[in-house]
This record gives C-alpha cells, structure tokens and sequence, in this order.
C-alpha cells in the first residue's frame, strides 16, 4: 500500500481520476471517503458568535467559554439534519449539567436542547424515553422537532425555524453538515450527499463506491457506520481481485456509546437493514460500560495508528 498525505483538488468519477496538489492518479476502482465538512455560514450569526463545538477548533474555544460561564441561560442548538453523532447534542447537555454542578453554579443556569427530531434518537424509543427522563431530572428543557435557524449575537436570541426565539448567555451550536467542496465540483453529490446503494456502497458510476459521512446510506453519520461500510467494501474488493465469492454486504447495523453524565455509560444497538423500519436495542447506563467504551475506541487507535 502506498499513503499520500495530500489535498484533493478534483475528482473525475467518469474516469476514476483524482487530482491533488501533488499530481494527478489513474484508477480501475476509487473509493470516497471525505467526509462531510461544516457549512457555518448556513446558519446566519452563527459564524459570528464563534459558538460551534463540533470542529476541533471550535471545541477547544468552546472550552475556554465554558469555563467562564456560572450564571445565565444555555442553549444546545442543532441547525440542521443529518449531522455527525445524533446522540451527541443530547451527551452535551447532560454533561454540561454536570460541569455546572460541579462548580456549584448549576442553579443559576438553565440549560436547553433544540433538536431536529421528534426524539433524540428515533429508532429506539427506549433509548430516547431514557434520555428525554434524565433531562427531566437534570431540569433541562428539550424543544423537539425544531432547529435553529439563526443567532442574533447582539440580541443574543436564537431564532428556530418556526420563527420563535429562544434567548442565550451561552450557545452550543452544531453546524449545517455538506459535502466537500471537491466532491459537489465532482457532480457526484445529490441533494447535498453521494447516492449509493446501501447494501453495497457502489455509486451511480462504474467502479466508485463511497463510505462514511460524505455516503447518503440511510445510516447515521457516525465512525462505528464508517468503518462497517469500509470492511464491506473492502472486503467485496478482495473477493473479486481473488476471484472468490463477494462477502457479505452492509448490514447497516453499528452500537453507539452515550454519556448518561456521573460517570455513567449507556448503549443503544441500531439496526437500519434488517426489518421494515429502523430498530434499537437500549442497554442501560451503567459505570462498568465506560470500560466498554474505552475499550472499543483504544482497539482502533492501536489497530489504525499503533498507539
């Protein structure tokens, strides 16, 4: 195998070309895996109030942010669907309450999630009744089924896409998620996203597959998705260089790990393939799970990078 650290510049399905900063590459198969990239400027104000913690670099200036924060109104606010993670929005809240109480200000804060869905994670109500019970607890708000449209910095109002507002002394946002540049230039997205079959990850052209985010499966845009949707086209390639028979496809099926908040851990079992309909399994939080968690991200480290 040979690894190139460069910058995609453009990408020719048709001819299975790829061009970079570096030179220009022939393939008889290419695979996508770009990723998806934030859209701030989708979200009027957002960019200006600096408040997104989904990049690497927003969470790091979020951090500091944070830290100030001991008395006012806290919002988690979701601007658009899909994005990375579902549960995530719902693990910060939790987690924020329990940063605010540690510093014993937590009284003097409300907290708030704003949601695109009807339930923070749709195909397990039980999951999601679980959830919706420890905001309950926590005194958090949950607004469901809404997004938020934009920021008003100077007002420091969150407007929904209802048009009610919601007012803020700390926003938490998570951005509008889009393909690439590169990849939209490409003509291989569709309605934001790369179309593919979801049994197999093959696109509309001719030996190009895409996997992970940037893949419009049906599947949630999270790393467990990714890396089963990578083995199955890899090992689908293997098969036919070996000229065995094709291995099984994505099965669509992947756990999530979500911070309960006190140390606690729960999981939820999703199954997007196999019946009618989207299915989860809910496994209750516990501490001993955080081991399980700790343990599925350490074996990948040291798989991928030798760490």
């Amino acid at each position: 195998m040979r690894f190139l650290q460069e910058t995609i510049t453009a990408i020719d399905p048709d001819a299975r070309r790829v061009t970079t900063n570096a030179g220009t590459y022939e393939s008889d198969v290419m695979v996508v895996a770009l990723g998806a990239d934030y859209d701030l400027d989708a979200t009027p104000g957002l960019a200006d109030e600096g408040s997104e913690f989904y990049s690497e670099a927003g969470a790091e200036r979020m951090r500091g942010i944070v830290h100030n924060f001991s008395k006012g109104r806290a919002i988690i606010g979701v601007s658009a669907a899909p994005y990375k993670c579902p549960p995530a929005p719902s693990e910060c809240a939790l987690l924020l309450h329990d940063y605010l109480t540690k510093k014993g200000v937590r009284s003097r804060c409300e907290i708030t999630l704003v949601l695109p869905f009807g339930s923070p994670v749709p195909p397990s109500p039980e999951t999601s009744k679980a959830l919706i019970g420890a905001f309950s607890e926590r005194d958090i708000k949950f607004v469901p089924s809404r997004r938020v449209a934009s920021l008003d910095p100077g007002r420091r109002v969150a407007v929904l896409d209802d048009g009610s507002e919601l007012p803020y002394d700390l926003f938490l946002g998570v951005p509008k998620h889009r393909a690439p540049k590169v990849v939209e230039e490409s003509g291989m997205a569709e309605n934001g996203w790369v179309p593919v079959n979801p049994k197999t990850l093959e696109t509309r052209f001719a030996g190009v597959y895409a996997v992970g985010d940037i893949a419009n499966t049906g599947t949630p845009k999270a790393g467990v998705f990714a890396e089963a949707a990578a083995r199955a086209v890899a090992a689908s390639l293997i098969a036919r260089i070996r000229g065995g028979e094709q291995s099984g496809a994505y099965t669509g099926a992947g756990s999530c790990y979500i911070e309960f908040g006190a140390g606690r851990i729960g999981r939820v079992d999703v199954d997007f393939f196999s019946g009618p309909s989207p299915t989860g399994t809910y496994h209750e939080p516990s501490v001993a799970m955080r081991s399980e968690k700790e343990h599925f991200g350490l074996s990948r480290r040291a798989r991928w990078f030798g760490l």
